[in-house]
């Protein structure tokens, strides 16, 4: 049996179809439940339903031999995984955003950024050699730069109605975000059977 990491929500009716089309008997998948696991009457699938941010642990724990997670969730959990596949879908783009007065400042010296994304924004901070102060939010991102608590933003912008609403803008798009499929790298091996026909059906269907 393949154990697969999905988080609840948007994503995960557009993984059922993903793996319906690829072969799986994933119909469970869009029953309306409160159960946390599901197996597919064949019982060569088990799903565990999950926080988006728990996917990659779930994955790099082995409790799940495969995943799929947002790029985003994946640059900040800094998990031990492979990347096999980008889905290409739930696309959207990692940004700077601001007033567009801001954008000359994005430079400066103690600039202060406002996310979710800690470990990714020092990351790519740091890969700059610029001195930010970053000041973690859990959500109401957009609100930071508006009370002055932070001088821009870094979040998943998708339609950038948010930030038009409240007079913000992209200054920066710095990541590309869609859904991946990853891998626990024992299950790789140990499954390989298993989770390569899955790869190579998926790709089928995620092709530009």
């Amino acid at each position: 049996m393949l154990n697969v990491a999905l988080a609840k929500g948007r994503l995960a009716a557009s993984c059922a179809d993903l793996f319906i089309k690829c072969g799986v008997r994933a119909e469970i998948l869009r029953e309306e439940t409160r159960k946390l696991v599901l197996e597919t009457p064949d019982k060569k699938f088990r799903f565990f339903f999950v926080k988006p941010a728990d996917v990659p642990t779930y994955a790099e724990y082995g409790i799940a031999d495969i995943g799929i997670v947002g790029k985003d969730t994946l640059l900040e959990a800094e998990c031990d995984l492979y990347e096999l596949l980008d889905l290409k879908f739930e696309k959207c783009k990692l940004c700077l955003a601001g007033f567009p007065e801001k954008r000359a400042a994005l430079s400066s010296p103690r600039l202060r950024v406002a996310t979710k994304y800690v470990n990714t924004a020092k990351k790519l901070f740091f890969s700059r050699g610029e001195d930010v102060e970053i000041i973690k939010l859990n959500g109401s991102i957009e609100l930071a730069p508006l009370t002055g608590l932070s001088d821009v933003i870094f979040d998943i912008v998708q339609s950038g109605g948010t930030l038009k609403a409240n007079g913000l803008v992209v200054l920066e798009e710095v990541f590309d975000i869609s859904a991946r499929l990853v891998a626990n790298k024992v299950s790789l091996k140990t499954k390989a059977a298993e989770i390569l026909p899955l790869v190579r059906a998926m790709k089928q269907y995620t092709a530009d």
